[in-house]
């Protein structure tokens, strides 16, 4: 018999973050919320954490499989901080582990904004 639990898929509260560049103008506060979004990526460590959870199974990964990325570990938890302020990322804990989810939301409205302006 098996210890796996299969878990509820959570629904995403993230807002997009903004439309796509060739639609309109981004106002003050679309061009700010943009702008943290990609900065947070622009860390090389950040965008490897990023990486491992949104390559991860269902897009959800526990933060003992993803911190081996050459830092320490109040450093990873420095970053995972950072990518969730910024929307990229929501945690959970269980138990005494927590778990990392890509915000799909704000993930398909960065990717129609690259697309878009890639597409022009």
């Amino acid at each position: 018999m098996s210890n796996t639990e299969l878990l509820p898929v959570l629904e995403s509260e993230a807002e997009p973050c903004c439309p796509p560049l060739d639609e309109r103008p981004l106002t003050a506060e679309e061009a700010e919320r943009t702008a943290r979004m990609f900065k947070a990526l622009g860390d090389p460590v950040r965008l490897r954490l990023f990486s491992a959870v949104a390559s991860h199974r269902n897009g959800e990964a526990c933060v003992c499989d993803i911190s081996d990325v050459g830092v320490s570990q109040p450093t990873v938890s420095h970053h995972l901080k950072k990518l969730k302020e910024a929307g990229l990322l929501s945690s959970e804990r269980r138990g005494t582990w927590v778990y990392y989810r890509v915000e799909p939301a704000v993930l398909a409205a960065m990717g129609a904004i690259l697309t878009k302006a890639a597409s022009v």
